[in-house]
């Protein structure tokens, strides 16, 4: 919200009008959704770049506390996944290679220079390997709670693991699937749902449903969320990131809302563990989206660190 001070009227800004230059680009054939601010200094805009990959169900909207604030010293872009957002949704296979290698032609096509990737949820998995894969492109990364996907079937007892994949061949019965993307699709099943990711009810906002919902009015909408959720319970959705995480030599800032109800807080304690490299940071009164729930906090955070690692001459400065 601002205020022009000549006629002292309140002036409210959509989510639209904060995130930046919003542009079409056409990868693979799909049209995706991207977008970009630079820095007014053309001085400052010399830091590395930085990418935000939004989590489940989300787009370049669930940063609109953020963009701006972070582009005050670089250029910063968003990219709305392929399935989500203001991108295409095929009826295709969905795993986290291909959203990895939607970013890294992105990266290839707009940004060629190494940068960091910060992401939230699913879009925080895609950052790890994709900074993993072509670490080339990453200099550094930041992940705002980051899913263990492929945790959930080692947890589950050898013996009973032919039981539970066959409940989960039921439930992604594409019928019910259907079913269940029109139930919680609805406005007042969507608002419980978020505050189920939100630590505090009040920043559930008619703005953010309307951020995760405009997307599912659109025709392919459905038939991408069948498709998303079946890809999403494969064993081979995803790497195993405690193998992953352990390779990693670049510094990785761990963000974690206290009281995230998405993934219990203990994973991020083990995930600790793997990387020397790999900082911590608790974020009391937040939930899974604490980039959106406490945005002041989470900016703070994630300026003071890149700001520690450039003092210690760390990250790259373009020169050109």
């Amino acid at each position: 919200m601002e205020i022009d001070r000549s006629n002292r009227s309140i002036v409210v800004q959509t989510w639209h009008q904060k995130v930046g230059n919003q542009r079409d680009w056409v990868w693979r054939g799909w049209q995706t959704r991207y977008t970009y601010q630079r820095s007014l200094d053309d001085n400052l805009d010399r830091q590395p770049p930085v990418l935000l990959l939004h989590g489940f169900g989300a787009s370049i909207g669930h940063w609109q506390h953020n963009l701006e604030f972070l582009a005050a010293d670089r250029t910063v872009y968003g990219v709305d996944l392929v399935g989500w957002g203001g991108s295409r949704k095929p009826n295709i296979s969905y795993d986290i290679d291909l959203w990895v290698d939607q970013v890294y032609d992105f990266w290839q096509t707009f940004v060629g220079r190494p940068m960091v990737l910060v992401g939230n949820s699913i879009g925080s998995l895609v950052a790890l390997v994709a900074a993993a894969r072509y670490p080339q492109m990453a200099t550094t990364l930041v992940m705002v709670s980051l899913p263990d996907l492929s945790a959930e079937q080692e947890l589950i007892p050898r013996p009973l693991q032919p039981l539970v994949n066959g409940i989960k061949r039921v439930i992604l019965n594409p019928p019910l699937l259907y079913g269940l993307f029109r139930v919680v699709s609805r406005p007042k099943v969507a608002k419980k749902w978020a505050k189920i990711a939100y630590a505090n009810a009040d920043r559930v906002t008619d703005d953010l449903i309307d951020i995760f919902l405009t997307p599912a009015q659109e025709q392919e909408a459905p038939a991408a969320f069948v498709k998303i959720m079946q890809g999403m319970t494969s064993s081979n959705f995803s790497p195993n990131i405690r193998k992953l995480l352990p390779q990693m030599n670049i510094p990785m800032l761990l963000l974690w809302g206290c009281e995230d109800r998405m993934i219990p807080l203990g994973t991020a304690d083990i995930l600790l563990k793997l990387n020397p490299l790999l900082e911590l940071v608790n974020l009391e009164a937040a939930g899974h989206c604490a980039h959106d729930e406490v945005p002041e906090v989470v900016n703070d955070r994630i300026r003071t660190w890149l700001d520690a690692l450039a003092a210690k001459e760390y990250l790259p400065v373009n020169s050109g």
